[in-house]
C-alpha cells in the first residue's frame, strides 16, 4: 500500500520530483534552499524513502511505509542512504565527515560511501545537511563528487542561502528553493507533533515561529520568550545601556548550563530577537500596519535599522565562529547602540 508524502506547505517541491521522475529527468545533485526550520531535511528524507522504496517505482515516488527499506530510512539505518550534519559541538563540517580522517583518507567518509555500488538496491542517496557550514577545503573536497557522481547517485545539499556555496558546487546542482510555512501550515505540524495542546495556542507559537518549526519549539521555554520581551522592550527605550543589556543576555546564555552548544543557541536566539525587532521597525516605517504581537516599536530611520540589521547578522556569524560569547555580547550591543543613539525612541 502507498502511502501519501507526509509533508506540509510544500506541494510545488513534491510536484516538482513527481514529474522529473515520471519524465524520467531526475537529476543527480540538488540545492534544497530556504530559511531554517521549515522541513528541508524532512522532505530530503521523505524523498530518498520514495527512492528507494521496495514497494513501489522510481516513477511513482510514493513510498509504502512498511517494506524494509522504508523502515530502515525511518530508522537511519539505510545502507545506501548517507546523513552528514554539523556536530553540535562543531562551528564548521568536519572534513573527515567527507573525506575520512589522516590515516583514513578516502577509505571512509561520504565520498568514499558514495564511491561504492549500492548494497540494497539500484541507488545511492547521500543527504548534506548544515551545508552552509562547509569550508573551502570540504566545498572542494566534495566538488570532486559533484563533477562525477557515481550512476544512480542523488545528492542532496541543504542551505539557508544559494549564495553560501561556492558558485561550482552552485552550477552543478539543481537549485529547489523552499518557502517559509505559513502560520496555519505551522500550527498543524505543531498540533500533529504534541507540541501544541489546542489550536489557539498553536497559532500563537507559529506567529512567534515565523514559518520556522525549530523557531517554535525553542520559544516554546517561558525564560526564552521572557528574554524576547526583554530584548523588545528594551530597544525601544531611549538611553537604554548596553553594558546593563549585556549582564541581562549573558545571565539568560550562561543559565543554559556549562555546554557550548545550548549556550551558543541562547546567544543567537538573543540575536534573532533583535533582528526580529528591526525588521520590524522597518516594515511599520514602510507604511505597513504595525503586527499585532507588537507592542514596542521604534522611531529609528531606516539607515539606521539597517545597520542594527546588519551588526546582528555579523553577531551571528561570529557565534558560529566561535566567538568569546561575554565579549562578543558586548560588542554587538554597543553597535545596537551606536547605531540608534541620536534616535528619538517611541
Amino acid at each position: 500500500m502507498l502511502m501519501p508524502w507526509n509533508i506540509i506547505g510544500h506541494d510545488r517541491q513534491i510536484e516538482r520530483f513527481r514529474r522529473a521522475t515520471e519524465n524520467r529527468r531526475l537529476a543527480s545533485t540538488f540545492l534544497f534552499v530556504g530559511p531554517a526550520g521549515i522541513g528541508k531535511r524532512t522532505f530530503a528524507q521523505q524523498l530518498a524513502a520514495a527512492l528507494l522504496c521496495q514497494a513501489t517505482t522510481t516513477v511513482a515516488l510514493d513510498p509504502c511505509g512498511g517494506c524494509a527499506s522504508c523502515l530502515q530510512v525511518a530508522a537511519g539505518a539505510h545502507p545506501d542512504l548517507h546523513l552528514v550534519a554539523k556536530p553540535p559541538d562543531k562551528s564548521m563540517l568536519p572534513l573527515e565527515l567527507l573525506i575520512g580522517d589522516r590515516e583514513h583518507r578516502m577509505k571512509t567518509g561520504l565520498c568514499y560511501q558514495m564511491s561504492l555500488k549500492p548494497r540494497a538496491g539500484k541507488r545511492k542517496i547521500a543527504i548534506i545537511d548544515d551545508a552552509d557550514y562547509l569550508n573551502a577545503e570540504g566545498a572542494n573536497c566534495l566538488l570532486k563528487l559533484l563533477e562525477e557522481p557515481p550512476p544512480g547517485s542523488l545528492i542532496v545539499l541543504i542551505t539557508t542561502h544559494a549564495n553560501r556555496q561556492l558558485p561550482t558546487i552552485r552550477s552543478r546542482a539543481q537549485l529547489v528553493q523552499f518557502q517559509r510555512l505559513t502560520n496555519e501550515q505551522l500550527a498543524q505540524i505543531l498540533k500533529q507533533q504534541g507540541v501544541a495542546d489546542n489550536q489557539e495556542e498553536a497559532l500563537a507559537m507559529a506567529r512567534m515561529g515565523q514559518g520556522s518549526i525549530d523557531r517554535a519549539q525553542r520559544l516554546r521555554d517561558e525564560e526564552t520568550q521572557r528574554m524576547r520581551s526583554t530584548i523588545h522592550t528594551t530597544l525601544s527605550q531611549q538611553g537604554w545601556q548596553p553594558q546593563a543589556l549585556a549582564e541581562t543576555v549573558m545571565e539568560y546564555v550562561e543559565s543554559a548550563g556549562k555546554d557550548a552548544p545550548p549556550r551558543r543557541q541562547r546567544l543567537k536566539n538573543t540575536i534573532e530577537f533583535a533582528l526580529e525587532y528591526y525588521q520590524k521597525c522597518l516594515y511599520v516605517s514602510s507604511g505597513a500596519p504595525q503586527p499585532a504581537e507588537t507592542t514596542h516599536v521604534a522611531n529609528a530611520t531606516d539607515a539606521d535599522c539597517v545597520q542594527c540589521i546588519d551588526s546582528c547578522l555579523q553577531a551571528y556569524r561570529h557565534v558560529d565562529a566561535n566567538a568569546n560569547l561575554p565579549t562578543l555580547t558586548e560588542w554587538w550591543l554597543s553597535q545596537l547602540r551606536a547605531a540608534t543613539r541620536t534616535s528619538h525612541i517611541l
